[in-house]
């Protein structure tokens, strides 16, 4: 199928469109959704750091107001564990419909608290942390209760010797903390230990669906600034490119059908004004109105050899027909008679003249 110049310009700036609006949904997609994932991290990480903070208060400033009342009751105070604090405060935030199905847990394999004992996932985040002890976070998207969510785990070491009078071995802990959660979970802690796994649970929906949302504003932004583009470009080929070389071509057409065409032709002369611009259109017109003139003088003096050798054709020919009918035996007997003729003319003449002066 043959397509004319626009066409293919046409054709050639739609696949550009259609390749550009591709290559950007897939590179603004892979680069929103890092953006979308680096949002979360950070504010997962406040969210850790505003636990950690709680934890913090806990261990400085409620341990030591209840450290006599520990002693002394019969049953654990649960609220002098830095971890229950955090987890409790955390519930506490979940009740605002924003954190409603955000999650926080500090996973562990050896918890007092059986609540926090980590599922295999958790587990193999926590061996993780063990075995490559600078590794400070880890994230990413998981299945939790048949829902995708992303998560995003900090490693929880031991720090403190203070630590240490809970959970190094059940013979120094509290009474009231044997009796609530026994002693067969939560002891053999030291010093550095990595115990939990701080986690946050952010439903992946929200991730994807911010991602999602960001990527559509921006394609539609691309699209139309592309489309724009496109039209933009294709008008511009069109006037200052296509139509030019469509004119000329036009103006060819015209000059090969039309033998009386002349260089001060209408479509010659508009050519020939296209020839002031300074770009390949315009030394193109100029070398076409100078290739125009030079076709019609040489045409000129084509038609004058024409019109000469048609004259001397036209001499040739009557000679030759001459020549066949002086070589005919017909004309040859008439010139024979004709001169007969003559010859009996004049010598009748001189008989008549001889005889005029004896009559006299």
């Amino acid at each position: 199928m043959r397509l004319r110049l626009g066409a293919k310009f046409t054709l050639i700036l739609s696949l550009v469109f259609i390749c550009g609006i591709l290559a950007s949904w897939v590179a603004f997609s892979s680069l929103l959704q890092e953006h979308a994932e680096r949002e979360m991290t950070a504010r997962a990480s406040a969210l850790i750091e505003t636990m950690n903070s709680v934890r913090h208060y806990t261990t400085t400033q409620i341990n030591p107001l209840l450290q006599d009342e520990l002693a002394a009751s019969p049953e654990f105070i649960s609220e002098t564990v830095p971890a229950y604090s955090a987890r409790e405060v955390f519930e506490q935030l979940r009740t605002h419909p924003e954190y409603a199905e955000f999650f926080y847990k500090e996973a562990s394999d050896n918890p007092t608290n059986p609540r926090d004992l980590a599922d295999s996932f958790e587990g193999a985040l926590l061996a993780q942390f063990r075995e490559q002890p600078d590794q400070t976070l880890l994230s990413g998207f998981t299945q939790r209760g048949g829902v995708e969510v992303y998560y995003n785990a900090r490693p929880l070491r031991v720090s403190a010797e203070s630590c240490l009078s809970c959970h190094s071995s059940p013979e120094t802990a509290p009474e009231s903390l044997l009796t609530t959660y026994g002693l067969d979970s939560g002891f053999g802690w030291n010093v550095g230990d990595t115990i939990a796994a701080q986690i946050i649970y952010v439903p992946a929906a929200e991730v994807i669906g911010n991602a999602q949302s960001w990527v559509t504003l921006t394609m539609v932004v691309v699209i139309v600034i592309f489309a724009v583009v496109l039209l933009l470009m294709n008008f511009l080929l069109r006037r200052m490119v296509i139509k030019p070389i469509e004119k000329i071509a036009t103006t060819a057409r015209k000059i090969s059908e039309d033998v009386n065409w002349t260089p001060d032709a209408a479509d010659v002369v508009t050519v020939g004004k296209m020839a002031e611009r300074s770009d390949e259109i315009g030394e193109t017109a100029q070398v076409f109105a100078k290739m125009t003139r030079e076709v019609y003088d040489r045409e000129q003096k084509l038609k004058q050899e024409v019109r000469r050798l048609e004259i001397q054709i036209d001499h040739a020919k009557r000679e030759r027909e001459v020549k066949q009918i002086t070589e005919t035996d017909y004309f040859q007997q008439l010139q024979s008679k004709a001169k007969n003729m003559r010859d009996q003319q004049e010598t009748k003449s001189l008989q008549e003249g001889d005889l005029r002066p004896n009559e006299g």
